[in-house]
């Protein structure tokens, strides 16, 4: 991959699949676009989807409709099967008819969807895939797999990978934007001697559930310093953003929220104690040693998120049920510079940032890669 060539990415967003998938493709395509080539992303149109968003970051869009109406089989394997919107044959040809026209260097997919038989389908009018997984409960047909998580080791591959495969495994491999690699140092250096007195709350773009509202209504009522700030972050899409707005407004401290903001890793770096999801955040919240108490907003960030705790970079409050209960003695415990300055320390040795450089020199080493 030495010449500049055309790269397509496979990822949908929506209000139940969430913008994570979209968001972490999107930092893959702008290092990819920095070094000359031209990136495309075919997804289809689920409500709450990032489309708009992805063509504003010089990425062409090839939108597939929403056929979530119709019958969707479950024939390639895929737990997540219902996420795609159409079935996963049908999702397969017009992903061929899109490529067979672009002729990709790589084609790189992230869809829990999405499974071998569909990369096999699709091969054909690719030269090299790459796929993106957080779960490894599905066969695969890939040149090169990341799984970017925390705990995951390259034996849960086994089998259901080819032998030629290489596996990128673990938070070093995190994609991360680069102004979180370049605040790094600053963040870090600053935390021994900070106390509790700015939160931040994060649950993912939509937060379909309203965690934040929940977490919101808690802080309202417990005992923080005096001098507390709250910078809230969502999605333009996020179904509850009006509610969460009035919430802000009616809070005893100044509490800001941030609307697809740009600028989350100067947030991450400001904030003395994060409270959000699990997922690929939490991977941002380590490269800034920031100390979190994790949210679990899906079943699937449960294993990811026990692993945060046990490393001690994290809490995990629970599921969404248990904010209203656990959060409020979590945070008692979180006020003292000591515990924050460990779970720091613990955090920031997990990632340094440099996640999507380490998986682009992968792509252009790669021994089959033109």
């Amino acid at each position: 991959m030495t010449a500049t060539r055309t790269i397509v990415f496979r990822a949908d967003s929506s209000v139940q699949i969430g913008t994570g998938h979209v968001m972490r493709c999107l930092t893959l395509a702008d290092a990819l676009n920095a070094r000359g080539h031209s990136c495309h992303f075919i997804c289809r149109e689920h409500t709450g989807n990032l489309i708009e968003r992805i063509r504003s970051q010089g990425c062409a869009v090839h939108a597939l409709p929403d056929l979530s109406g119709h019958t969707v089989d479950n024939g390639d394997g895929a737990a997540h099967a219902n996420w795609l919107g159409a079935p996963w044959r049908t999702d397969a040809q017009k992903t061929r008819e899109i490529l067979s026209t672009l002729d990709p260097a790589w084609l790189i997919v992230d869809h829990y969807a999405l499974a071998a038989r569909w990369e096999n389908s699709v091969r054909s009018e690719v030269g090299r895939l790459l796929v993106i997984d957080d779960l490894a409960d599905r066969a695969h047909d890939a040149n090169i797999l990341l799984d970017q998580n925390l705990g995951r080791d390259a034996q849960d591959y086994a089998g259901i990978v080819p032998s030629h495969c290489e596996l990128l495994i673990g938070p070093s491999y995190a994609l991360l934007r680069p102004e979180f690699a370049q605040l790094r140092e600053d963040s870090y250096q600053r935390r021994p001697s900070r106390r509790l007195a700015r939160l931040l709350v994060s649950m993912g773009g939509v937060d379909k559930d309203d965690a934040t509202g929940k977490v919101l209504d808690v802080l309202r009522h417990c005992v923080l310093p005096p001098n507390t700030q709250i910078d809230v972050v969502m999605g333009r899409n996020a179904p509850w953003l009006e509610k969460v707005l009035l919430q802000a407004n009616a809070m005893p401290w100044p509490t800001r929220v941030r609307v697809d903001t740009p600028d989350m890793a100067r947030y991450m770096a400001e904030a003395d104690l994060a409270i959000g999801a699990a997922g690929s955040t939490a991977w941002e919240r380590c490269s800034a040693g920031l100390p979190s108490l994790i949210v679990l907003v899906a079943e699937n960030q449960r294993e990811g998120a026990c692993a945060l705790e046990n490393s001690g970079a994290a809490s995990v409050v629970g599921g969404i049920a248990d904010i209203t209960l656990k959060l409020p003695q979590m945070l008692e415990k979180l006020t003292a510079p000591e515990t924050l300055s460990a779970m720091s320390k613990a955090s920031s040795s997990i990632t340094d940032g440099l996640g999507t450089a380490r998986v682009v020199e992968s792509m252009y080493r790669h021994k089959h890669a033109d």
